[in-house]
């Protein structure tokens, strides 16, 4: 399978979110405080993994300066969150845009990631790089909002010239990717994500069970299906109006 790649750095972000350099900042206080009695409660639940040397003890892959400042967020140290948001903001935000291509709503989706990945620190042991833990918070996250704008929208059918322009070439990069997701938006949300992980960044069986928290059995029903509804899709090809 080919990996269509959608690079987004963080100065790109930071464009896309109206260019305010302290965006991780803000983000990282905005979950600090939504989040301000989750770390005491998870600590005394004996949750929280606070001693460095423990999370190392788990850890595969994890690098020094992820371990060291989950530690320290976990202790308490109000700019180790920061630092690792503005470590992962570019990554997040490329594969939020699999999920939209609008910038608000980017911007809603990686604040969302990053809120969420906050409250859930506590129970990160360090099993895979914090990279990938991240990749599958972002990715449930993204079937989300998914689901919440199929209940909120109908879309209108594509025109003829529209459909057209799928098997055109060459196709204005843009204009295909636009049309791909209008395509892929008439998908349920499961449909959508597994055809997204498997065929559009080539993930694997294994791959995309572990993003989409399904299980393996599960991934290869829902693609077979998946691929069946989008054959079915393309197949009703709109008449030409006279």
């Amino acid at each position: 399978m080919t990996c269509l790649s959608i690079p987004c750095s963080p100065g790109i972000l930071a464009s896309r979110c109206g260019g305010r350099a302290d965006w991780p900042r803000r983000l990282a206080r905005r979950a600090r405080r939504l989040g301000a009695r989750g770390p005491d409660l998870l600590r005394g639940a004996g949750f929280l993994a606070v001693d460095a040397r423990a999370l190392a003890a788990h850890s595969s892959g994890v690098t020094a300066a992820d371990r060291d400042d989950i530690t320290a967020c976990l202790n308490g140290d109000g700019e180790a969150y920061e630092r690792l948001v503005r470590r992962y903001q570019g990554e997040v935000a490329s594969r939020m845009r699999r999920f939209t291509r609008d910038p608000a709503r980017l911007e809603d989706l990686v604040q969302e990631v990053f809120v969420e990945a906050y409250f859930s620190l506590a129970t990160y042991r360090g099993a895979a790089p914090f990279a990938h833990w991240l990749s599958r918070i972002a990715t449930r996250a993204g079937c989300r909002f998914w689901q919440a704008e199929k209940r909120r929208t109908r879309l209108a059918a594509l025109s003829l010239a529209d459909w057209d322009a799928l098997a055109d070439q060459p196709v204005e990069p843009n204009r295909a990717a636009e049309l791909l997701e209008e395509v892929m938006g008439r998908l349920g949300p499961r449909d959508r994500l597994v055809l997204t992980l498997m065929y559009l960044e080539g993930r694997s069986v294994a791959e995309t069970a572990d993003l989409a928290g399904w299980s393996r059995t599960m991934v290869k029903v829902q693609a077979h299906r998946a691929r069946k509804r989008l054959k079915a899709l393309l197949d009703r090809r709109p008449t030409e109006e006279t």
